[in-house]
């Protein structure tokens, strides 16, 4: 997968792979390959928040070279604290945009109404799990 833009904050390496996380999960790895150490949890904002719509400008259906019949996917960088991964937030500012012929990506800057820390797991989604787990 190419970003010609780049990620926000990383506009110097473009060129990523995308990884399963693991066989049953919907998260995935955006893998950079210029630079190993550099890699982002996706995922699909349709596993939490199946009303989030996206309009793609013009500017950025022309860098991704998307035609008419291109399957295009849209995919959400998470913020995972190593403190409390149950706080896990998602980037619904910055989606990805991912045209799967060309193989080339780009991230959007949407509305400043949209939050770039959407919380996964809502407090009485973490007591429902914790309450399974015991």
């Amino acid at each position: 997968m190419v970003f010609p833009s780049g990620i926000l904050g990383f506009p110097d390496w473009t060129k990523y792979v995308m990884l399963d996380h693991d066989t049953d999960a919907p998260f995935k790895w955006l893998q950079c390959v210029e630079e190993p150490q550099l890699a982002f949890v996706i995922l699909d904002p349709a596993y939490f928040k199946p009303d989030y719509r996206i309009t793609i400008p013009t500017d950025a259906v022309l860098e991704i070279q998307k035609n008419d019949d291109d399957e295009l996917s849209v995919a959400t960088i998470l913020t995972i604290p190593s403190d409390d991964p149950t706080a896990v937030t998602a980037n619904l500012r910055g989606p990805l945009v991912m045209n799967h012929r060309t193989r080339l990506c780009k991230q959007l800057v949407l509305s400043e109404d949209l939050p770039t820390r959407y919380p996964l797991f809502t407090p009485s989604a973490l007591t429902h799990v914790s309450a399974v787990a015991v």
